[in-house]
Formats: structure tokens, sequence, C-alpha cells
């Protein structure tokens, strides 16, 4: 819970009455809270209280709530309702409404808070777009442009995932005058997690690259295989992978090395604080046919947040390949920084 903000929040609340906003939360405490509930998600309610921002406490904190407009509940028992709801009369209850997800002309309905997994749960396509660009002029001449992007869309029974990449850099030798590429490569990758219960997945991913710095024309990685997610809340989000994989790979001179492989994975992010964000991303290809080929795909990072919409960015992505085109180094480390905007 972010003292600061709940604390003005409060205070407003005392010195303007409870009738300005719309929505009241009661905590276990005695505290009261008015603004507008947006959603309740991995045991966190998140709170618009107008003057205090936007504001996330526990769950397990709020002794009850009131609505003036309806809202979407999602119980962990599988209900579903959608209705206005009102303080309970027992502590950690509210009444909902009869609504939508009851009955016809139903009675008001008494609801757990903690018996509550999603309120207002989006099912929306979601994403972000992240620039960055370097340019040098003097005794350095160089060119440097970045753009990446993800999108995705969550809903109780799957989950889709896209990204994308492009990165291209030129530099000129002071005393030649000569213009040569340093980078140029591009990346995309699609996959679909469909849940066989709460945890665990199934999952098909496709990854496709080209750089044309490392001589590699293209590299196919189709995959398949289960998946269990750890946790996923606001502020945490972890899981691991593992199944079988195809890799196709294409270099500039027309050699080609093709193999089965297995796919192992995972994928984190920590919300540090209010305005900084981890990640951290692995994928390993191990070869089934020879020992000494495998692949290894990995990114970290940090994102620290500017607005409601934009963030800045930086991470390091490293990229191994066992058996490289022919006078190709088998490692890739870049450096990224940039400027997003989330949608």
């Amino acid at each position: 819970m972010r003292v600061g903000k709940l604390a003005l929040a409060l205070a407003f609340t005392l010195i303007t009455g409870s009738s300005v906003w719309a929505d009241e939360v009661l905590f276990n405490n005695g505290d009261r809270l008015t603004g507008k509930i947006v959603s309740v998600e991995g045991g966190k309610m998140t709170i618009d209280s107008k003057i205090g921002g936007t504001i996330k406490v526990d769950v397990a904190d709020v002794k009850t709530f009131t609505t003036d407009a309806p809202i979407e509940i999602r119980t962990k028992d599988g209900q579903r309702m959608t209705a206005k709801t009102t303080a309970g009369e027992t502590a950690g209850t509210v009444k909902v409404e009869g609504g939508t997800g009851g009955p016809a002309g139903s009675a008001a309905r008494t609801v757990s808070v903690e018996n509550m997994k999603y309120v207002n749960f989006s099912e929306a396509w979601t994403g972000n777009l992240v620039v960055g660009a370097l340019f040098a002029r003097g005794n350095t001449f160089a060119d440097q442009v970045n753009i990446s992007g993800e999108l995705g869309r969550r809903t109780e029974q799957d989950r889709w995932s896209f990204t994308a990449g492009y990165n291209f850099g030129r530099q000129r030798d002071p005393g030649t005058g000569n213009k040569s590429t340093s980078a140029d490569n591009w990346y995309g990758t699609a996959k679909y997690d469909y849940f066989l219960n709460e945890k665990l997945y199934a999952f098909g991913s496709f990854r496709y690259e080209h750089d044309r710095i490392a001589d590699l024309d293209y590299r196919l990685t189709p995959g398949v295989g289960l998946g269990y997610q750890w946790v996923e809340t606001p502020a945490w989000f972890f899981n691991t992978e593992a199944g079988l994989a195809y890799v196709a790979e294409k270099y500039a001179d027309g050699d080609t090395n093709d193999f089965i492989s297995g796919r192992l994975a995972y994928h984190l992010k920590r919300t540090i604080n209010d305005k900084a964000a981890f990640f951290h991303n692995m994928e390993y290809y191990p070869s089934l046919e020879r020992f000494d080929d495998y692949l290894i795909i990995t990114d970290a990072g940090v994102r620290f947040t500017l607005t409601t919409k934009m963030f800045a960015e930086y991470k390091a992505e490293f990229r191994y390949d066992a058996t490289p085109a022919v006078g190709a180094s088998r490692s890739d480390l870049r450096h990224i920084v940039g400027v997003g905007w989330q949608f």
C-alpha cells in the first residue's frame, strides 16, 4: 500500500465528504477511501482516488466496499456476476445486487471479498512500442536505430503473445570516409498458451530471426510443450516451460543447419516499486542429435515509468549459437536503451 498517497486520499475524503466520489472502500482498521474501484487481481485492489492518484491495496485489508455502478466479479469458485455492490453485514463480505450472472429476479447475494479472483477483469489486447536512436556527427560518425514491440491478450482460458524487434547501425571510417553497416537484424515471435488448469498450460510457439552481419539468412524455431505459471500478479510474473522444437538455420553462403531440439524457457517480471520493474527471459534449445549444438536466446532489463503511458527502458540481449555461419562469432551481446509507449 502506498502510505503517502493513501493518507492524502483519506484526508481529502474527510474534508470533502464521502459523496464526492462514486465508490467507497472500508478497511479493517476503520479507515475509509472513496474513489473508483478499477480492478481486483492477484490479491490487490486498484483504486483511482483522483486526489491521491492510482492506489493499490491488499484485498486482505479490505473489510467491505460499495459501488454506485455495476462491476464484474469473478470468484475463485467459478461464479461470474455483474452488478452494483453494497456493504456486507459481516466483515470481509459485500452484498451483490441481482444483476447478471444469477437467476432472473434474484435477490442480493453475499460474496466474500477474499473469494474474489477478479473484479473488472480485462480481456482486451494490450501492448507497447519501444523506440531508441543515436546519431553522432564529428570525430565519430554513427547512426543507430532500434524499435521493438509487444502485443498480447489474456483470458482465463488462454493467452496470446507476439513480439518483434529491429536493430540497425552504421558507422563511417574517419580515415577513408567509407560507411559500413554495423548492425542489421530483426526477429518476430508468436506464442499461444492454453491453460489446462489454473497453473498448467500447453503452448505452441514460433520464432523467426534474420541477422545480416552474422551471415544468418534466417532461423526458424517452431516449438510445442507444457508450461507452469508459478505466479501471475500485477507485481510478480514467473513461468517455466519445457518441450520440443525444430531449429532450421540458413546462412548467407547457402549452408544450412537443421536439428530437432529440446526447448527450456522461463519468463520473469518483477515490480520493484511504483516507478521501476525488472524483467528477464531465457530460451535454451539443446540439439537432440548433437551434444555440441545448441542455441541460447536471453534478455534482461529494467523499465522505468515516466507517465501513465510512457516509460524508459534499458535491456541487454544475448544470443549464443554453437554452430554459426563460417567466420561469424558464436555470441552477440547488445545493449539497448529506448523510450516506450504502452497501450
